[in-house]
């Protein structure tokens, strides 16, 4: 069976023991495990099951009175935050029955002793039982991405102003929080790959990449589980932050990636949208926040022509993936027998929204196509949103910054950014606002790469730096982005102070994204200077190391390192110094796994599907991650203070 389809299959699968518990209980769960379920099959599985409820997991979560039993599920272990809020929840004592559906534990305290906590913290008199999962829960994003929702949050640290040598970085080196979250994308993957029977020799780009890779090759039921599975991958692990233009750039055509970076996002959701379904409605209202009626959403696991047409957004380019929704559109009204006109030429999203009006007062066609009419309408209003004109303009700065690297130095690069940051009161509708400007320095400080240090580039960036700071404490009401990099919920608060430790912050971190390819040799720029001939232009890291693997000289890869699980491979490599010895390539084996540590955009998951179909056809492909970005939210996920707050034991 292909490997998107067993990934589909497990992403059900880890929700079995929840399911089979869930008749007339009420189900609380955590945000990452609600995400997940949604990709996967949706609430409505576990209504199906017999649950009373669904709600959010926690602290202060209410259990309704009629009900004694509870299905707890948690993506992760019964730590930190998740304990906070499952003992929240049991020692208001209701509860007499309590089901925890969690991850397994990595360092002991098996069910038992769990049980033993669940029990002490309901009273006397409640009963327990602890269910590890098996797989991991994944969320089947589309057939080539597999997002871990529970490690969202993660990503592989800065390398600071003195720059730690890749070789001196160990587990032992990261802070607690960090090292959780390592060990417990270690126990997923394992988790995973047992399910899938897989075999793995796993190689690494990046530091952070190289301590995740070693504990994968190293972990003991990872290396029992190698000796007797039969089917052979490679494991790329790739550290997001040695190519943070890939995050923040705008270079994809890409419908789907458009959507996900200009609607609002689910509440408690990291990857998928709202969607205004008030035009399918009679409700006759001009409020775009109405919450009268329930938003719809990308995700559409249970329709096979509105998964199918989200294929479609996430893989052509946006003028094909328009016509293809009119198309899906035409075919629906057809089998409804609505009086659909079809017009041929260019689709605008006036004639999509006619189209959408047929299915309106006909309630058998709006169940039957709900799915797809979600998708539609999202392709609608991304096309009519402002965000999506400016769009263009990020473009069309990006490019012109590449024509100018190659003559110009930092400072003076940033004094033409200078003129361009205004204050809320100076900005018309298509200038940048202050979170624009985080992602085009983000986007330059990636793509210049290591900067000469000195008096002027100081004096250039105390500039940019002032500019940004009025223009943050000049807006009226700081945006939830602001809030959350200024760790200021309102413009009251907001001082000139608080902006100032922000913004000296970020520069701190821009000047170590421009160092963070310091140490390497093949791809240590994502920059093409361009000739005579032809452009300067943007090489994204993923499409190098892609493109490295694919290469059928198979030379030994320089910077894609190959990480040992045992004495086999270390004599391999001992032994090819001295002699003729096949090392382990990472285009050994017929399937093909690249972890983006980190996050990942619409376009580099296209990328790699694209690249490897031509370059080395008959392999398969995936691409796994911990999170799908979009300009913002990698804004957020780099500048938001506490990204990764260590997870305590309980």
């Amino acid at each position: 069976m292909a490997v998107p389809e067993l990934l589909r299959q497990l992403s059900r699968r880890a929700w079995e023991p929840a399911l089979a518990r869930a008749h007339r209980a009420a189900v609380l769960m955590d945000a990452p495990s609600a995400e997940a379920l949604h990709w996967a099959g949706g609430a409505g599985e576990l209504l199906a099951a017999g649950a009373l409820t669904v709600s959010a997991l926690s602290a202060e979560a209410a259990v309704p009175a009629a009900v004694a039993r509870v299905v707890l599920v948690v993506s992760g272990t019964l730590r930190g935050g998740a304990a906070t809020a499952v003992r929240g929840v049991l020692e208001q004592g209701a509860v007499r029955h309590c089901v925890l559906v969690c991850g397994d534990e990595a360092e002991g305290g098996g069910a038992a002793e769990l049980e033993e906590t669940l029990r002490r913290w309901m009273g006397e008199g409640g009963c327990a039982e602890v269910v590890l999962r098996g797989p991991p829960l994944l969320a089947p994003v589309s057939a080539e991405l597999c997002l871990l929702p529970a490690l969202s949050a993660l990503l592989p640290p800065l390398p600071g102003p003195g720059g730690p040598g890749p070789a001196e970085v160990g587990l032992g080196a990261l802070p607690a929080g960090l090292r959780a979250a390592v060990r417990s994308l270690v126990g997923d993957l394992d988790s995973l790959f047992t399910a899938l029977g897989l075999r793995e020799e796993s190689f690494a780009v990046g530091t952070f990449s190289r301590v995740v890779a070693a504990e994968l090759a190293s972990y003991a039921p990872a290396r029992n589980r190698r000796r007797t599975a039969t089917n052979k991958a490679s494991v790329i692990f790739v550290d997001r932050t040695l190519d943070l233009a890939g995050a923040v750039g705008h270079h994809g055509d890409n419908l789907a990636e458009k959507i996900l970076s200009v609607l609002p996002k689910l509440p408690g959701h990291k990857t998928d949208v709202m969607v205004n379904m008030v035009e399918l409605t009679a409700l006759q209202t001009s409020d775009e926040t109405c919450t009268v009626i329930a938003p719809g959403c990308l995700a559409q696991p249970n329709d096979p022509a509105a998964k199918a047409l989200w294929e479609s957004f996430m893989n052509l380019k946006q003028k094909e993936a328009v016509m293809e929704a009119r198309r899906h559109l035409v075919e629906a009204a057809s089998r409804e027998n609505l009086p659909i006109k079809m017009s041929m030429g260019r689709v605008t999203p006036e004639q999509l929204s006619s189209y959408i009006q047929l299915f309106r007062n006909n309630l058998k066609a709006l169940e039957n196509h709900c799915g797809l009419l979600q998708l539609v309408l999202a392709t609608v209003q991304t096309l009519k949103h402002p965000q999506t004109s400016k769009w263009d303009n990020f473009l069309a700065f990006e490019r012109l910054l590449l024509q100018t690297i190659g003559d110009s130095e930092m400072p003076s690069v940033l004094n033409q950014l200078l003129p361009m940051i205004k204050s809320y009161n100076e900005r018309m509708k298509d200038d940048y606002t202050c979170e624009d400007f985080l992602v085009l320095l983000i986007y330059i400080y990636s793509v210049f790469g290591e900067i000469k240090c000195g008096k002027e580039l100081d004096a250039a960036e105390e500039e940019v730096k002032k500019a940004l700071i009025k223009a943050i404490c000049d807006e009226p009401e700081p945006s939830p982005l602001l809030q959350k990099i200024t760790g200021c919920d309102s413009s009251l608060n907001l001082t000139s102070q608080k902006a100032t430790e922000a913004v000296d912050g970020i520069f701190r971190s821009l000047r170590d994204i421009a160092r963070v390819r310091m140490h390497m040799k093949q791809f240590n720029s994502i920059h093409n200077p361009g000739s005579n001939t032809h452009q300067a232009s943007y090489k994204p890291l993923l499409k190098q190391v892609v493109e490295e693997i694919c290469n059928p000289d198979r030379p030994d890869p320089v910077d894609i390192e190959h990480m040992s699980s045992g004495l086999t491979d270390l004599l391999k490599t001992g032994f090819s110094m001295f002699m003729k010895v096949n090392r382990p390539h990472p285009g050994d084996h017929p399937l093909l796994i690249i972890f983006m540590v980190g996050g990942v955009s619409v376009s580099e998951v296209k990328m790699v599907k694209d690249l490897v179909a031509t370059r080395k056809p008959g392999t398969q492909v995936i691409v796994l991650s911990s999170v799908l970005l979009t300009p913002h939210s990698a804004v957020e996920l780099l500048f938001a203070p506490d990204h990764l707050q260590p997870d305590a034991h309980i």
